[in-house]
């Protein structure tokens, strides 16, 4: 089950798995191995799920989920054939409970003669998908936005002065053909979101005063470590 949500709470930072994590033990019988990695679309959830089931293809059943975000925030689960939501959405809500974003926990289970029932698969898949998490090491995230300025060459030095001061990071120059002497000189850096309003509105002054002769942003927040 797929759900994806662009609305919810503004994030100042976040967490996602530093690396990849594994854990096993068995229930009633049954071996249960759980794996987390990092995970930033559904290409490389498809890429890892396919790895998975090579590897284990005599388990009886692969279940898994992945949460994605923090903006837009989107989730899937799969049972892979256990009842239904017996096994994915625990899955999914151990992952929940973490407060990890970009990740993915496939449980893969060989069935070992003794059915757990209802109940049982749901605290078999979710408390290894748990214990799996707990293991993994983390890293803190800030969203970031790019920003890119359009300035003349005098202004080099107060824009960047302005970027780093908002927390800009990746500064990339580009001079143009005449290698700065005219205005043709633009600058794109990575602003954490949170700032990115305050940012602008110092900007539009820059422009309304002459200092820069434009600026723009564009594509989709990405995430950079926390400093």
């Amino acid at each position: 089950m797929k759900n994806e949500s662009a609305s919810g709470p503004e994030f100042l930072h976040y967490l996602e798995p530093a690396g990849p994590v594994s854990y096993q033990e068995k229930i009633q019988r049954s071996l249960f191995i759980g794996l987390a990695e990092p995970c930033h679309d559904e290409a490389e959830a498809r890429e890892l799920l396919g790895r998975v089931r090579a590897e284990h293809r005599d388990a009886t059943h692969n279940c898994w989920a992945y949460l994605l975000g923090p903006t837009p925030e989107v989730e899937y689960s799969s049972d892979d054939g256990e009842p239904s939501g017996t096994a994915g959405r625990p899955i999914l809500g151990a992952l929940r409970r973490s407060g990890l974003f970009n990740a993915i926990v496939i449980v893969t289970r060989y069935f070992g003669g003794v059915k757990l029932g209802v109940r049982g698969l749901i605290e078999a898949y979710g408390g290894v998908a748990a214990r799996t998490l707990n293991s993994m090491e983390t890293v803190e995230c800030v969203p970031s936005c790019p920003v890119t300025v359009h300035l003349p060459w005098p202004a080099v030095g107060m824009v960047t002065h302005l970027l780093e001061g908002h927390r800009g990071e990746a500064l990339v120059w580009d001079y143009g053909e005449g290698g700065g002497t005219s205005h043709g000189i633009s600058v794109t850096a990575r602003v954490p979101c949170v700032s990115v309003e305050g940012l602008l509105r110092a900007l539009e002054g820059l422009q309304a005063q002459g200092t820069i002769t434009g600026w723009r942003t564009g594509g989709e927040g990405q995430p950079q470590p926390a400093t």
